[in-house]
């Protein structure tokens, strides 16, 4: 044999080699990643797939399988390529390959293409010959086609937003998602998957890190870089922010014990947070509850569980407390028109009483889940949930929404092109009502998903009056007035009109802070009390169509000694009058409790008036308002001998009688220790 027929044969032999390896190859990557697809492993089960397409590059189902793994992972925009390849390779062999070609044009908002894709798969429904599957198919094509037509539709009337990432000093390489917002917008916390887990636990099925949750905080409009919140909230298991109290003192976790999803509670205690507790039933059950919100007062608590009583899917119920403070035994689903067949997901509710905000399947979704907002009227009933509107809803999921209680900024996480990782945190900043662009035409309005939307920024006119939500934030510190330390006090808040206590709060008993949540539509008598002090008392008359406020507004208490005085900002009379008005009782009763757990208190009641009308009347005026006080107080058992009532009439102001703000502040009614 000569030596270059030895030379052809070795080669023919080592490609044939090649060959049969690759090949080889090619079959252990497939099997790999079917045997993934099977566990449900997408992300492990792709990167097979796309090695094996590596090696050969010709076979349909290796490329619809790789689009099929892009679909169930975060980078579902890569599918659609594969799935056409597929499509013009072998035509006729996957059933569904319109669908899967409608969902990737769906998701690229590329409507009508998906539409068309949707028919071509609807006639191919009408081949089978069951009944039922034939039935259950169809409903799913028109609930596509009705996302496709919501879309469009929806799409012509962009909402005027900017969408921005949160940049890297909030995102990371990893996956950052479920952000939880206090309500004045001080305090973000969220979930991550980082390799600074608690315990540094690893999923190697989906290769993250067990989840743990992240804290930052604002200064000057800047966050700070985000610091894991550690033990006693964070664990070596998965530990997961759900929500957070308007206040910021409560935090809901959803913590998967045993594989049952439930929903736990941790709650700050001065500059510790607490071991966090499984919230009894009927909150948590044997089904998976995955998502809550607390009411503004903290005395309803709405959760989404999959029950069977339910419509279907997961549902939001709610539960109240009674009169101890403890939750009641029965859970309530919310019914219609919130609930749907479908799932409802990611409940958040604004402290103004009567605002939610939830992701749905149902109703009229652009796809996936869309973020929905509906409103409780004064009966208790829900409007008809309304999508918020595009470009926050998109064709993909659109879950984990929260806003500030001033309506100007929203937070939710998501899945975009410009993203520091898989997932990352985003930040919603509305504009208002719309205004002609200053440089620009319209179409640079349109908010683009592949573009964070603030850099439009130049090209907009200077955004116009924003509508805010109808709530009042009242914040501030609690200090001792002598030594000016921080103090743990009791904030009950009144309805007066009423005189029902609505809620009870408490300051932070390490800094004194404290954070209260007033919707409009009522007068409010605030009191703060602590052991050992004077309590102290806060009006504030928020009528239904007043908009967001926010107090900022320092407390001194006063410790019970001789001298020490306090005004009664909840007393009030008729006008001109020395009549008290029903909306004075409950601060009377303060007054009262005081004297009676201090039986060797005397006080005097002091009146004083502005300087409108004569000084005779004035002072004959401010008189019988503290008579008034007076004669109630000994109706409620109290000594006359410890009770001595005094008019100043306009002699003692405390502020400007120029002013109708100042002559309110002189129309006083105050009492002052006489004696202990």
């Amino acid at each position: 044999m000569s030596r270059t027929t030895t030379i052809c044969l070795t080669f023919i032999c080592f490609l044939h080699y090649s060959v049969f390896a690759q090949s080889k190859l090619y079959k252990q990557k497939i099997k790999a990643g079917e045997d993934y697809i099977k566990n449900e492993n997408y992300r492990k089960a792709l990167k097979c797939f796309l090695q094996a397409d590596s090696i050969d590059a010709t076979h349909a189902d290796t490329k619809y399988n790789i689009g099929l793994c892009f679909l169930k992972t975060e980078y579902k925009f890569n599918a659609l390529d594969f799935f056409l390849k597929s499509f013009e390779f072998e035509p006729q062999k996957y059933s569904d390959i319109h669908l899967k070609i409608g969902n990737c044009y769906q998701l690229a908002h590329q409507w009508d293409k998906a539409i068309n894709e949707y028919f071509k798969f609807k006639d191919n429904i009408e081949a089978i010959k069951d009944l039922d599957t034939k039935s259950s198919m169809l409903a799913d094509v028109a609930k596509l086609l009705d996302e496709c037509e919501n879309g469009k539709q929806l799409m012509k009337k962009p909402l005027r937003v900017f969408i921005d990432n949160m940049g890297s000093e909030i995102n990371s390489p990893y996956v950052d998602y479920t952000p939880v917002i206090s309500a004045d917008e001080d305090v973000l916390m969220f979930t991550s998957r980082r390799p600074t887990t608690t315990g540094g636990g690893y999923v190697e099925e989906i290769e993250e890190y067990f989840e743990d949750i992240y804290r930052s905080y604002k200064f000057d409009d800047k966050w700070t870089i985000p610091a894991n919140m550690g033990p006693p909230v964070n664990t070596n298991t998965h530990d997961a922010t759900v929500n957070l109290s308007p206040d910021g003192q409560r935090l809901l976790m959803y913590i998967d014990n045993s594989g049952e999803g439930n929903i736990w509670e941790t709650v700050l205690d001065g500059d510790k947070w607490t071991i966090p507790e499984k919230l009894p039933a009927p909150i948590n059950s044997k089904y998976h509850e995955t998502s809550a919100a607390y009411s503004f007062d903290a005395n309803r608590l709405y959760f989404v569980s999959y029950r069977e009583d339910g419509f279907g899917g997961s549902d939001i119920y709610y539960v109240q407390k009674d009169k101890k403070g403890k939750w009641e035994k029965t859970a309530h689903n919310l019914g219609a028109p919130v609930n749907t067949k479908y799932d409802e997901e990611s409940v958040f509710l604004l402290p103004d009483g009567k605002t939610m905000y939830f992701s749905s399947k149902g109703h009229k979704t652009m796809g996936g889940f869309d973020i929905f907002k509906t409103e409780m009227d004064s009966l208790g009933h829900w409007s008809e949930p309304e999508n918020i509107g595009y470009p926050i809803n998109t064709a993909d999921d659109d879950l984990t929404y929260v806003m500030a209680a001033n309506g100007k900024h929203a937070y939710y996480s998501s899945v975009k092109r410009d993203g520091y990782g898989l997932r990352d945190l985003y930040m919603i900043s509305y504009l208002g009502a719309e205004k002609n662009p200053a440089l620009s035409v319209e179409d640079n309005l349109i908010a683009s998903l592949s573009v964070p939307i603030g850099e439009a920024s130049s090209i907009l006119a200077k955004p116009i009056e924003i509508k805010t939500n109808s709530v009042s934030l009242l914040k501030g510190v609690i200090k001792d007035v002598v030594s000016d330390l921080p103090i743990e006090a009791l904030i009950t808040l009144t309805d007066n009109s009423t005189g029902n206590e609505i809620a009870n709060f408490k300051s932070n008993r390490n800094s004194g802070k404290f954070l209260v949540s007033l919707p409009s539509g009522k007068n409010y008598g605030i009191a703060i009390k602590a052991d050992g002090y004077l309590f102290q008392s806060e009006n504030f008359d928020l009528p239904v169509s007043s908009g967001y406020f926010e107090y900022n507004k320092p407390i001194v208490l006063k410790k019970i000694d001789v001298g020490s005085s306090i005004i009664l900002k909840n007393v009030f009379y008729d006008v001109n009058k020395s009549n008290l008005r029903i909306e004075s009782q409950t601060e009377l009763n303060l007054l009262m409790k005081l004297m009676k757990e201090n039986p060797k208190l005397h006080i005097e009641i002091a009146s004083h008036t502005d300087n409108k009308g004569s000084e005779k009347y004035n002072l004959e005026l401010s008189e019988k308002r503290s008579k008034a006080v007076v004669d109630y107080l000994i109706t409620q058992g109290i000594d006359a001998t410890r009770l001595v009532s005094k008019g100043y009439g306009m002699s003692a102001p405390i502020s400007s009688n120029d002013t109708e703000e100042g002559r309110q502040l002189n129309r006083r009614t105050e009492f002052k220790i006489l004696s202990k």
